[in-house]
Order: C-alpha cells, then sequence, then structure tokens
C-alpha cells in the first residue's frame, strides 16, 4: 500500500487502488445498500457496483486483508441527488464547487467510531485539497443526529423508500478539514490511550526521573549551579569510558565527529578510515570535509573489519591516526576495540574511535584512545542534543586553525562551558546517570538482546550481524522482498511498536530494526515477537493483490 495511514488498533485508512479492494467495495456495497439498507434488487453474485463507480475516488479502511469501512467523493455533474431531485441547485447558494459524499459505510462489528472519524477526516482533508466550496451527502434518517453534529444541514424532500429513506444535506467545506482535525489526531495518528513502545536508536523511552529533570526551570549556562552540574557529568562520565578528559556540547553526534575532524586537521601526515556500514561512511565524509588525507578501508556491511587485513595495511601504511566506528548502528556489527588497540598501539599510531552508539549499551575502555565520541540519548537513555568528545591528552585553543564552535582545546580551556548550552538537557543526562548502573545494565541488556534474537530466529526471521560480532542492543532483520520493510515497520507502529525503519540505508535495503537502548520493561517486549508476526504474516498475504 502507498500513501497509507495507521492507528494503532491496526486500522489503516487510504485510497483504494488494488483491484483486492476494489472488489472488496463491491461486496461491502452489497452488504450494506441491498442487505442492511435495501435500496436495491439482491443478486446472487452478492456485488454491487455503483453506477458512478468510474468517476468516485474511495476512501477505504483496512485491517490485513479485510476491507472495515469505505466512504466515495465525487464532483461530475449529474449527482445522485440530482437524479432524485431534479438539480439540487434550486436548493443551494448559486456559483459553488460543489462535490458528492456518498457510500459511507462502516462493518457492523467494527462500528466503535475509530474507523468513522477515520474515513471522514480524511475526506475532510481531501475535499479542502481539492478546492471544493460544498459537500453534499444523503444522510440516513436513522443517523441525522450525527451529521448535524458535524455540520451538515438538511434541504429538500426526503428520498428512498419508507424502509430506507434518506435526508439531503450539506455543509461549506471551508473550515472542515480543522474541525475534523482532532477526530484524525484522535483516531489516526496519536492515541494516547495506547502506550507505543520505543525500540528506536533514538531518540529512545526516557525514565520518569529523566523526564520530571528536564522539565525543571532552566538555568543560566554561567550559573555556579549549572558549572558544577557540568563538571559532575563530565567526572561521571570519564569514569565510565575510562578516559582522561571529555568535553560535553551542545549539538548531536554529527556535531562531536566534526569537532573530531577538526582535531585531525591540525596533525601530520595521513590516516586511515575502516568503514562497514552507514557510519563508517559518514566518517569517510566527515574527513572529506575537512580536507583530511587518508585512506579508506571498507569491509561489506553486516561483516566485521578484517582483523588480518587492517593488520597489514596498519603497519605498512605509515599512518598518524587510524579512525573507525565501535557500535556499527546501521548494521548492528559491534567492531572489536580491543584488536584496533593493539594493532594501533604496535604501529605507533593513534585510534580514533565513533562510540556514539556503544557508550552505554556495552563496556568501552578509552584508555590509551586518542579522540572518540558520544552522545546523551541512545544507551545512556537521556534526551538527544548533548555530544561528547573523549581523550587522553592536552589540548590547546586554535584560534587561527579552527571555528570556535568546533575547537576542542577553546572548549577545554573554557571549563567546558564556553557557550550557552540547555540546563534542561544536562539536567536529564544527570539523573539518566543516577539511573545508570554498570553492574547490572550491561549484562541484563545483553541477555535482553540474546533472547530477542533467539526468538527472532525461532519466528523464522533473518538476522544480518552473526551473533560472536552482533552488537547488544541493535538487531537488524532482513525482509524477505515481497514483504516492503516501511509497510512493516508502519504496522509496527500502528500496532504499538515503533521500530527503526525510515532510515535511507534501511529503506535502500528492505530491513528492519529493533534497538533495546532506552528505558524498558520486559513485559513491553513481551508481545513484540506475537505481534511482528502476525503483522509480518498479514503483510505477505497482501502482497499477491499489489500492482
Amino acid at each position: 500500500m502507498n500513501g497509507v495511514n495507521g492507528n494503532k488498533e491496526g486500522y489503516v485508512f487510504k485510497v483504494a487502488s488494488e483491484p483486492w479492494e476494489l472488489e472488496e467495495i463491491f461486496r461491502l456495497n452489497y452488504e450494506t445498500f441491498v442487505e442492511e439498507l435495501p435500496q436495491h434488487e439482491t443478486n446472487p453474485s452478492r456485488r454491487l457496483i455503483d453506477q458512478f463507480h468510474d468517476e468516485n475516488t474511495y476512501f477505504i479502511c483496512v485491517r490485513g486483508t479485510e476491507l472495515a469501512g469505505m466512504i466515495a467523493v465525487r464532483d461530475k455533474r449529474p449527482f445522485s441527488l440530482d437524479r432524485k431531485l431534479g438539480s439540487v441547485d434550486e436548493y443551494l447558494p448559486p456559483g459553488l464547487s460543489l462535490c458528492e459524499i456518498r457510500l459511507l459505510s462502516v462493518r457492523s462489528e467494527r462500528r466503535n467510531g475509530l474507523i468513522l472519524q477515520g474515513l471522514l477526516s480524511h475526506v475532510a482533508k481531501y475535499c479542502v485539497d481539492k478546492g471544493y466550496q460544498m459537500a453534499l451527502i444523503s444522510g440516513s434518517t436513522q443517523q441525522l443526529s450525527l451529521y448535524k453534529k458535524l455540520g451538515f444541514e438538511p434541504f429538500g424532500p426526503l428520498t428512498g423508500t419508507p424502509e430506507a429513506s434518506f435526508q439531503p444535506m450539506y455543509r461549506r467545506v471551508e473550515g472542515i478539514d480543522h474541525e475534523f482535525k482532532d477526530l484524525l489526531h484522535w483516531s489516526v495518528e496519536e492515541r494516547d490511550d495506547k502506550r507505543v513502545v520505543n525500540l528506536m536508536p533514538g531518540p529512545v523511552a526516557v525514565h520518569p526521573d529523566v523526564e520530571r529533570a528536564f522539565a525543571h526551570r532552566p538555568q543560566s549556562h554561567r550559573s555556579p549551579a549549572f558549572v558544577a552540574g557540568v563538571r559532575r557529568a563530565k567526572d561521571r562520565l570519564r569514569k565510565l569510558v575510562n578516559a582522561q578528559h571529555g568535553e560535553i556540547m551542545l549539538g548531536s553526534g554529527t556535531l562531536a565527529n566534526d569537532v573530531i575532524a577538526a582535531q585531525l586537521s591540525l596533525e601530520s601526515g595521513h590516516g586511515l578510515i575502516l568503514s562497514n556500514g552507514e557510519f563508517g561512511d559518514r566518517l569517510l565524509d566527515h574527513a572529506t570535509r575537512f580536507g583530511l588525507k587518508f585512506d579508506a578501508h571498507r569491509e561489506d556491511w553486516g561483516q566485521p573489519l578484517d582483523p588480518d587485513a587492517i593488520a597489514n595495511t596498519v603497519s605498512q601504511g605509515s599512518y598518524a591516526w587510524v579512525w573507525a566506528v565501535h557500535c556499527e548502528t546501521s548494521t548492528g556489527v559491534l567492531n572489536d576495540i580491543s584488536f584496533l588497540k593493539g594493532v594501533t598501539a604496535k604501529a605507533g599510531v593513534k585510534l580514533v574511535l565513533d562510540c556514539i552508539s556503544s557508550i552505554g549499551t556495552t563496556p568501552v575502555d578509552l584508555q590509551g584512545v586518542f579522540l572518540a565520541s558520544g552522545v546523551s540519548g541512545k544507551g545512556l537513555a537521556s534526551y538527544p542534543g548533548l555530544s561528547m568528545v573523549f581523550y587522553n591528552h592536552q589540548v590547546e585553543p586554535q584560534p587561527h586553525k579552527l571555528p570556535r564552535y568546533l575547537d576542542l582545546g577553546y572548549i577545554a580551556d573554557k571549563g567546558g562551558v564556553p557557550f550557552t548550552t540547555s540546563s534542561n538537557l544536562l539536567a536529564a543526562l544527570g539523573a539518566a546517570l543516577d539511573i545508570f548502573d554498570p553492574a547490572h545494565h550491561f549484562e541484563h541488556i545483553a541477555e535482553r538482546t540474546r533472547a530477542l534474537r533467539d526468538s527472532l530466529r525461532t519466528a523464522g526471521f533473518s538476522i544480518l550481524a552473526d551473533e560472536e560480532i552482533s552488537a547488544p542492543s541493535i538487531v537488524t532483520i532482513v525482509l524477505p522482498p515481497d514483504c516492503n520493510s516501511v509497510e512493516l515497520g508502519t504496522r509496527m507502529e500502528n500496532a504499538g511498536f515503533a521500530l527503526s525503519y525510515n532510515s535511507d540505508y534501511l529503506v535502500q535495503r528492505n530491513w528492519i530494526q529493533v534497538c533495546l537502548m532506552g528505558h524498558l520493561n520486559d513485559a513491553d517486549l513481551e508481545p513484540l515477537i506475537p505481534t511482528l508476526q502476525r503483522e509480518y504474516a498479514t503483510l505477505r498475504q497482501e502482497t499477491p493483490f499489489q500492482a
């Protein structure tokens, strides 16, 4: 399906386009307007094709391969009401752009209000986008109070039969989308009565203590309390990763890696960048944008870095530095820091690491590492917006060589607070660090991820990274060609699980990811596998009907 919109009950709203959807429309049309509201004669096929079918735009609600509801809109005259009343122009103001909304039907067992609201909301937006000025309906006399509540006003005599009578009605289109917006917001997009479990690599779910800390009154970054908070956070982070120094900056992990690239621009000689995924490739981009001289060593996505090839390259290359990603978020591969530290130390080469997705999810020891990046979100389970650079040497300001915001020496020289930084983000990070217990956290997340990988394999899913090289927080599922990753991800979110699937590198490869980084409860994860199996099976069943 294309252009879908869904809700947390698994309903999907869209414009009908597939042959199977049209066939289901004919059947629901028969059930409603022959059997429930008798307007047409019965027939053995139990199908009713509307007289204006080729001119109708159908908005439908489906769940799996079940058509739960439908509604049609058309703007070509004569309307159905023209044929019943003569010309509707006799009853309406002149010169308006009109449309007729017809064939509203929701299966009896699905009449819980959600489908009606979703259908009407989508039709309302469509009418506004098309520039219609007035919408006409034939409202069942059994539902007049509903239609009046929606702003429709009666005109002309009743039509139909005593068994199924209808009242012609109209309403101005102006404002209809805004009046129905709350209905769409409630029923389709953001139902607050059913929590979505966040299984993305960022932003991640945070603990209530982190939420409360973030909500504190903002402080000046020059206040003693704020400066003390920065100092405490830096000390705790340094201890967590075993680094001598660390600076906290306002920005994403991209900023931290730009700061690292700026520092590498001060080094003589050229470097080696290792890549086995999207974020290794981004290191190449950082280096290129800074004009660094470097060679690139690439491995296939989902594969580990080849130790023999890298050891040979490093020993023979006369490199000044080597830059690599520890946890490759795009694949779920955890590269071997111990090996990289050993091979670079032996060659007298400085090691630089992107630890953005590893800090907080697995033990990280940065002793002997030249520079490394991290972030406040992801494994540390706070809000995104703060990034870190860790280092084990003295840095000096470089006012004639580097931009102020990217000058690690300048940041350090100012005690880590050279510019405005969000006290709210700092407070949230502090609360997350208060909760963080390395002694139990790393073991728990590893066990939880192993169990998830085992369950996925048992359920028949293909996992990208082999167990011995997999990160303890990211599981990448390789989907077959007949199961679209974006559609499956959308369905899972509608069913209550927010997975990672929208990034370009995932879409291009038809991959979907389950990430166990933030504040999660085991009970939240129990329905994950059954839900994924159900949505996966449903989506694959639909494939034969797609063009």
